[in-house]
């Protein structure tokens, strides 16, 4: 529960701290006093958007700091969050002259989700302009989930459910990717095709150059190279004859003179290569054929390889090879994303008949505790005036799985006898709103496990015994948890457990709110303003005492 509540420099407050207790904690106040300042800086502590207009010393920083007593069923989000787990556990926001803002759970910085994911597992706050909480589908359900004991598997399946449209929104991405992939596909398709059937690995493109040029000058190099071992091999003035001859020559002259040994090596030495030249330029000229059929096949091939070159703007083919690679590996790609939607498509099958059985397991409950909703409200309603209510909850099957099952809600009302149940947002007025919220606080409290619930003006526009039975009704629900009311209702403050008061009062020359706790004098003499205005009167004051008891 809420222990205490510390404000510094936020509003019209300076510095307000005051202790909370158990039970039914009223607090009452002139209207404009302050009471939805303490609230706007008690929502802070529910992770609310902190505003530095809050901030009243703009070169000082703003603290709200809120002391909940806690039992051992935290301790697993302590553990989780690795959170130091105090029983007095203190929760604090700080707004920076800057605008920055700051949270801190026992003195450690959080974020606003931590601090958000605690908070609302400790405080709820509703106020009278909030009772439009009762037209949504979230709120609908969670009356009739809490009757109906469903805390557990509406965390599972919401659990499982997130899971679910995760998977939805990865399988949309990958068929996306898929999709804009399979349009380029039959091009890229046509492209590594084409790459492909060249053999690239084969290809030594710089000898295509030379077999090319070979054969498209084949007989010029023929009739050349004839003409060549002619005159090598003519018998009488053959070149190979007269180097014959003289290679013998200088060998006689060597003989004799040791000065020409060098140069008899070396000519001998030309002669093997001469001779080695010889045969290889008469292999060559046997080689060399005139052949169209190998021209054409080598033109097409340089001409595709050229035109492959200005296709992909590169210029050599190990340009081409990394292209081919490259839409080898895109059609690779393409592959595994149909796998990868494959089975995520699996996955999501089998979320499907979890959640089928889940949201089966809800549907079950809820529709077991409508007639205990229905008798429950019904029952309070008429307590508070609204004799001729009738409720009722109608769930509809859903196309497609929501947050809450695959059903829809919706909260039927009417006030008057003799006229159809109608959606709650078209039959209810103002004037109903605020008991009908009233009731249902009332129902969800009696299974929640909220230690903490502020009502603010919730029972505006009543009066008489209707606001006795408000009063009565709140000093229930307040035997199972924590009820903090802001009221202006004596039949209300006067079942307070403990009474506390917002003024706003001049200090030097500043206007600032506090709150006060009350003495049971102090009590009974606001209970008797509360009815009769600014001037106490003695009836006041005995009708006070009597609504006390």
């Amino acid at each position: 529960m809420l222990s205490r509540i510390y404000i510094k420099n936020f509003a019209l407050i300076d510095t307000l701290e005051v202790s909370i207790h158990n039970g039914l904690q009223v607090i009452t106040g002139e209207t404009g006093a302050g009471k939805s300042i303490i609230l706007g800086a008690l929502r802070l502590i529910l992770g609310e958007r902190a505003d530095v207009k809050s901030i009243s010393k703009a070169e000082e920083k703003s603290i709200v700091e809120t002391e909940f007593a806690l039992n051992n069923q935290f301790k697993k989000f302590f553990i989780e969050n690795d959170l130091d787990y105090e029983h007095q556990t203190i929760i604090r926001r700080e707004i920076l002259p800057s605008g920055k803002s700051r949270a801190f759970i026992n003195d450690v910085p959080v974020t606003l989700d931590v601090l958000k994911e605690l908070s609302s597992q400790l405080i709820d706050i509703h106020s009278q302009f909030e009772t439009s909480n009762l037209f949504t589908a979230e709120y609908q359900f969670k009356i009739i989930d809490g009757l109906s004991e469903n805390k557990q598997i509406i965390h599972d399946y919401q659990n499982e459910f997130s899971d679910f449209q995760s998977l939805k929104i990865q399988l949309r991405k990958l068929q996306t990717q898929l999709s804009e992939t399979n349009k380029e596909s039959d091009y890229k398709t046509f492209l590594l095709n084409e790459l492909e059937e060249l053999h690239l690995d084969d290809v030594d493109y710089e000898e295509l150059q030379n077999q090319l040029s070979i054969q498209e000058n084949a007989e010029m190099i023929s009739d050349n190279l004839a003409q060549v071992l002619s005159r090598f091999h003519q018998e009488e003035v053959g070149i190979f004859s007269f180097f014959n001859e003289a290679k013998n020559k200088l060998s006689r002259i060597a003989e004799v003179s040791a000065s020409f040994a060098e140069l008899d090596e070396r000519l001998e030495a030309s002669f093997v290569e001469l001779k080695d030249i010889i045969s290889e330029l008469e292999d060559e000229a046997e080689n060399i054929e005139v052949n169209p059929e190998n021209l054409f096949l080598l033109i097409e091939l340089n001409n595709r390889i050229n035109s492959l070159f200005v296709k992909h703007n590169v210029a050599d083919v190990s340009g081409l090879k990394e292209i081919r690679d490259q839409l080898s590996g895109e059609q690779q790609g393409a592959s595994e994303l149909e796998s990868q939607i494959e089975e995520i498509q699996t996955n999501i099958a089998k979320k499907e008949k979890t959640l089928q059985a889940l949201a089966g397991t809800l549907s079950k409950n809820r529709k077991k505790h409508i007639p205990v909703f229905i008798q429950k409200a019904e029952a309070l309603l008429k307590k508070l005036g609204l004799e001729k209510a009738r409720v009722d909850i109608e769930l509809q099957d859903a196309a497609d799985f929501n947050q809450f099952g695959k059903e829809n809600i919706q909260l039927l009302f009417q006030a008057n006898s003799g006229f159809p149940l109608k959606p709650i947002q078209t039959a209810i007025s103002g004037g109903e709103r605020s008991r009908v919220m009233l009731a249902v606080k009332k129902i969800i409290a009696e299974s929640d496990e909220l230690p903490t619930l502020i009502l603010d003006e919730i029972d505006t526009g009543v009066s008489g015994k209707v606001a006795e039975e408000i009063g009565n009704l709140m000093r229930e629900m307040s035997a199972d948890m924590q009820l903090i009311v802001i009221s202006h209702l004596a039949q209300v403050a006067a079942k307070g457990n403990n009474n506390y008061k917002v003024v706003k009062q001049d200090v030097a020359g500043r206007t600032q709110s506090t709150i006060v706790p009350l003495s049971e004098e102090e009590k009974l003499n606001e209970i008797a303003q509360l009815l009769s205005g600014s001037k106490i009167t003695e009836a006041a004051l005995a009708q006070a005492k009597e609504l006390i008891g």
